[in-house]
């Protein structure tokens, strides 16, 4: 932990510089990994954060640094929907989508601890209701939700865990998509922007959903039959491409309208990246802005994350989950800003929560990353044998 400190508190910017990495590696290939890959440039991130995300996408396991898309439709709709509707189906739980959480309330057990035992929440009508004799919470909230949640909740906020985790900010993000009357072909379907002016100091990147997807009629919101001639054969001239956007760290372009979001894509980014996007036309367009949604892992921000232990024994059951949490003894391989980390974590969660809360449970067993690959593993002994020997100090942490 106290390592782990000192490479919070310095930035990427300042290890790289003391590492004497030049400007050209830093500019064009480790500040668009950054922007892409943690939101932000790397002056902005923790030095430490840093060195977590390069290891897990792309020194342990170097054929991991790829993207996945789901095949068909949307995560939503793909996997958590069918997941929800097993737990209720399989295990009786009640999945209340659509509410919101109000306070939290904290009282004292029949032993004297501290436990949460009252939750206020607001259903998608706008009725408040409250749900009383709670037997345990995770908190799977990101920086916005626990600023929210925090602030509602006096009894929470006396807990230094939660408020210091409800002062963290959290990073601007665009997402985009459009749909083209032709086929635009790119040398590959999962794309970064990178170094164009018109970012704004932004990250980033496009995805070719009818090469990942196949261009199904689903992806344009249509029935097979209204893309089907006389023979049922598919008319593909009738669909062109269809084109997911995403910007990070995106401040610099929250105020523009939608309109001109999707101008600056059309007219300039993507001709630039793929010069027959200037040919094709927008057939329909949509742009959803989601200020301050996304972890920010700050230089110096290591302290202030939750804990996934939540407050520990002086509120035993409240946990918390995300790819933000500090997992402590329950540290896993996935690094950085990954919904693998948050899935983990979710799980650990709730192991905790149960053996915090119950005599008896059986806990779901968490499979590692794999094995880091046999060079890094070399790489790694030979700097334990080193910095061991006391020959060289971290001259560049304080």
């Amino acid at each position: 932990e106290a390592t782990q400190e000192q490479y919070d508190r310095m930035s990427a910017h300042d290890l790289f510089v003391k590492f004497g990495l030049s400007k050209r590696l830093v500019e064009d290939f480790i500040k668009p990994t950054l922007l892409v890959g943690l939101f932000k440039p790397p002056e902005e991130l923790s030095a430490l954060v840093v060195m977590e995300l390069l290891y897990y996408y792309a020194l342990a396991h170097q054929d991991s640094f790829d993207v996945r898309w789901i095949k068909n439709g949307t995560v939503a709709d793909s996997l958590v929907l069918p997941l929800a509707e097993k737990l209720q189906s399989v295990y009786g739980l009640h999945v209340m989508g659509g509410c919101r959480v109000g306070e939290i309330s904290v009282g004292e057990s029949e032993d004297g601890k501290n436990m949460v035992n009252q939750i206020t929440y607001q259903d998608a009508s706008g009725k408040t209701t409250t749900m009383r004799d709670v037997d345990g919470v995770i908190l799977a909230l990101g920086c916005k939700g626990m600023e929210s949640v925090v602030r509602a909740s006096p009894d929470l906020a006396k807990f230094k865990e939660f408020s210091l985790a409800a002062s963290l900010k959290g990073i601007d993000v665009i997402s985009c998509r459009i749909w083209f009357d032709r086929i635009v072909p790119t040398r590959t379907p999962a794309n970064v922007f990178s170094r164009f002016e018109a970012l704004r100091g932004a990250g980033g990147t496009f995805f070719m959903l009818d090469q990942l997807q196949e261009n199904s009629p689903d992806l344009w919101g249509e029935d097979a039959a209204e893309v089907l001639d006389e023979d049922d054969e598919v008319i593909e001239s009738t669909r062109g491409s269809v084109v997911a956007c995403d910007f990070y760290n995106a401040g610099g372009l929250m105020s523009l309208s939608d309109e001109d979001i999707i101008k600056t894509l059309t007219d300039e980014l993507l001709p630039s990246a793929v010069p027959r996007f200037a040919d094709a036309k927008v057939v329909d367009s949509w742009v959803g802005k989601y200020p301050g949604v996304v972890s920010w892992f700050s230089p110096g921000s290591y302290n202030k994350r939750p804990p996934l232990e939540g407050a520990g024994n002086a509120l035993p059951n409240v946990k918390c989950a995300g790819d933000w949490v500090r997992m402590g003894e329950r540290e896993h391989g996935a690094k950085g800003l990954c919904q693998e980390r948050a899935y983990v974590s979710g799980f650990e969660a709730a192991n905790s929560l149960l053996s915090s809360t119950t005599d008896a449970f059986v806990a779901t067993q968490v499979l590692p990353v794999r094995e880091d690959e046999a060079q890094f593993k070399a790489a790694v002994e030979i700097n334990r044998k080193v910095m061991g020997s006391g020959l060289l100090p971290r001259f560049w942490t304080r």
